[in-house]
């Protein structure tokens, strides 16, 4: 085909995949099925593949995915990331509005929009190219997911027109469209009825709603699998200073979508809290009709100059206001109580339900926590129940309705044994929770603990999943985490459907480079109960080894950070049992790290050294985590209580007001993280 010819096509077809996107996903008419989509798409791939040259960063084919992301790199938002105040009545608003109308005096009108119920987004184009996109995360940093967010079809690579600024911000809402929700989950159950999973494993392992499978699938590594998840987006907001921006929120919004970017056509400007309830009312109404989620109502002031006049606190804009509303309630019939175990050993009853649609999906289940929820609700089966979802996310009981209780119904009797491997079940004292004792032979406690063992946070073995886990252990090839050291290939080539040479390598591989993890990480991988990320790295850098924790009284670790009674008497009792020290030889042999790398907790600087701090309440600028890691990173020391001895106290908003009497009663000088940002800079 003559090149010319070729470049015409090319042309003809990102026009024309251009113009169903828009179909599907603007319009929601779509005019061709998605096999004749795809069918259009390989057809311009193929001819792209062919004449290089003529590639658009803005083709279509750029958007269907194929790099893998192994670690989401953090990016320090440029503008903060604030949250919102909630309301949740007319009264809240009208307390709102008070508040705007004794700080300004001048004349100003509301932006009403749908609270779209997703993941925030924000996005930089640099001369008109879709350049990042970092997540909000904590507010200061995000998560750069910008080869994810190239997938989402109404997202545009290249802005239209040429009258936006250099560099532009914008910041929206991600989210998963109910009939996307709905495709996805069709597929995974198809998918578990496959490979053998009973129902009641299906409901647990379904994606549980969009917003929360919307949040997975900007995570995923394999940008080719977000594109299949078909996610969508709105832009909500335009940040910037600069002159060719319009001086209201929705004149903002209009430039936007001119230049290409997804803007809800479900917004009002509102000159009165009357006509902003009405919109409400409205969309309370007819909320159930969208093709999305939506979990409310934000309202904000239109003029930017109101805006920049009113300002923020260190959460929250002062000129907006989120108006949540309440959960949807249903009822449905309590057909049977069955109990899960967790890893831990912890009990969870779980009301299974007659089918009922909720809130944009159909519950199945619901949990009813414990014991005492159960009495208190006087909860029984073949009882009509009344559901929410709390938070819009997890189905639960909030009552029964007791009027219509069928006669010779029995009070629910809370199970004595373990569901799974008949042990007695234990109830210490002063806590809700039953628990099975049988840490080392029940079997959902041990598939738990290698799956916690496998986990990002923990050992990051990315080639083992729960399916494999759990086919492996039902063979009999692993009873424990210290096995997954033990594996051959033969292991996995003769027993694991769907494992062939190469994705066998992989795991063997995977469980091969986890003996590098550091020795922090390890010892939060042993499942050691109460013993989070957090306290794992205060034993480790307490005690440098794990040798040194083993030996260790009850009065040593109570002397590290963070560290009370509770969490002493759980370490002692782990290390204290034969089986977990028998699991810790097999994975000293495997070469795991046991011992702390002191290198890596060098300090960069000791600007600060013999200072201790005490950091307390919410920052504007960095997150508590990253101040601490300044601190320690300067050779300062961070301690959980205000004494003598303390040098600085950090505070940020909301200050614990205990810790600031203890300061003043001290004598400790009380900073801001301004003078803390100060403080390094001028001693350096």
């Amino acid at each position: 085909m003559e090149k010319q010819k070729v470049q015409h096509r090319i042309t003809e077809l990102t026009e024309l995949l251009n113009y169903h996107n828009k179909r599907y996903y603007q319009d929601a008419v779509p005019d061709i099925s998605d096999f004749e989509f795809d069918q259009l798409l390989l057809e311009l791939a193929n001819l792209e593949n062919d004449f290089p040259e003529f590639l658009d960063p803005d083709s279509p084919t750029q958007r269907v995915g194929g790099s893998i992301t192994r670690e989401f790199i953090p990016v320090v938002h440029q503008t903060a990331f604030l949250s919102l105040a909630n309301s949740y009545s007319t009264e809240d608003l009208n307390e709102f509005d008070e508040r705007i109308r004794k700080s300004v005096n001048v004349n100003f009108t509301y932006a009403a929009e749908l609270k779209f119920d997703g993941v925030a987004i924000g996005i930089i184009y640099r001369n008109g190219l879709l350049h990042q996109a970092v997540t909000r995360g904590d507010g200061a940093q995000g998560d750069d997911v910008t080869e994810n967010v190239k997938t989402i079809r109404n997202i545009p690579i290249r802005l239209k027109g040429n009258n936006w600024p250099a560099e532009l911000e914008v910041r929206g809402e991600i989210f998963m469209p109910l009939k996307s929700f709905e495709r996805l989950n069709e597929s995974r159950r198809a998918e578990l009825e496959d490979t053998g999973y009973n129902e009641d494993q299906i409901a647990e392992k379904l994606f549980k709603n969009p917003r929360n499978a919307a949040a997975g699938s900007l995570k995923m590594q394999e940008s080719a699998e977000v594109a299949k998840r078909r996610l969508d987006a709105f832009i909500y907001l335009v940040l910037g200073e600069d002159s060719s921006l319009e001086p209201t929120h929705l004149g903002r919004l209009e430039q936007a979508k001119n230049w290409g970017l997804p803007v809800s056509d479900h917004k009002k400007n509102c000159h009165t809290l009357d006509e902003l309830m009405q919109f409400i009312n409205y969309w309370e109404k007819k909320r159930s009709e969208l093709p999305f989620d939506i979990d409310g109502i934000v309202l904000k002031v239109n003029e930017l100059s109101v805006q920049r006049s009113l300002g923020s606190t260190a959460k929250s804009p002062r000129w907006a206001i989120a108006y949540k509303y309440k959960a949807e309630r249903v009822t449905t019939i309590l057909q049977k109580i069955t109990y899960q175990v967790g890893r831990t050993g912890a009990i969870t009853p779980v009301a299974n339900l007659k089918p009922v649609f909720l809130a944009g999906t159909t519950v199945k289940r619901a949990s009813l926590y414990n014991a005492d929820y159960i009495q208190q609700l006087d909860i029984r089966e073949n009882d009509q129940v009344f559901v929410e979802k709390g938070g819009e996310i997890i189905p639960k009981i909030v009552a029964v309705d007791t009027s219509a209780r069928q006669g010779g119904s029995e009070p629910h009797t809370y199970t004595s044994t373990c569901p799974e491997c008949s042990t007695e079940l234990i109830r210490k004292e002063g806590e809700a929770i039953h628990y099975c004792p049988n840490d080392s032979g029940c079997p959902p406690q041990l598939m738990g603990k290698i799956e916690h063992f496998i986990s990002r946070k923990a050992m990051n073995i990315d080639s083992l999943g729960e399916k494999t886990i759990e086919a492996l252990f039902n063979k009999g090839l692993i009873h424990s985490y210290g096995d997954l050291y033990s594996l051959k290939p033969a292991d996995i080539l003769g027993n694991l459907d769907g494992f062939k040479e190469q994705s066998t390598a992989n795991l063997i591989d995977g469980i091969e480079k986890s003996t590098k993890v550091p020795f922090e990480r390890v010892l939060f991988a042993l499942g050691i109960r109460y013993v989070g990320e957090t306290v794992a790295k205060k034993l480790a850098l307490k005690f440098r080894n794990l040798q040194a924790i083993l030996s260790a009284s009850r009065d040593e670790l109570l002397e590290t950070e963070e560290i009370g009674e509770i969490i002493a008497d759980s370490v002692l009792e782990f290390f204290s049992k034969s089986a977990n020290l028998n699991e810790i030889e097999k994975l000293k042999r495997a070469g795991l790290h046991f011992e702390l790398d002191e290198q890596a907790y060098k300090p960069t600087s000791d600007l600060l050294s013999g200072k201790t701090f005490v950091v307390s309440g919410v920052f504007s600028v960095f997150s508590r985590d990253q101040i601490k890691h300044q601190i320690e990173a300067n050779g300062g020391k961070v301690v959980s209580g205000v004494s003598a001895s303390t040098s600085y106290l950090l505070a940020g908003e909301k200050m614990g007001p205990e810790k600031r009497k203890k300061a003043e009663k001290w004598g400790v000088e009380i900073i801001s993280e301004e003078q803390f940002m100060q403080l390094i800079h001028a001693t350096s």
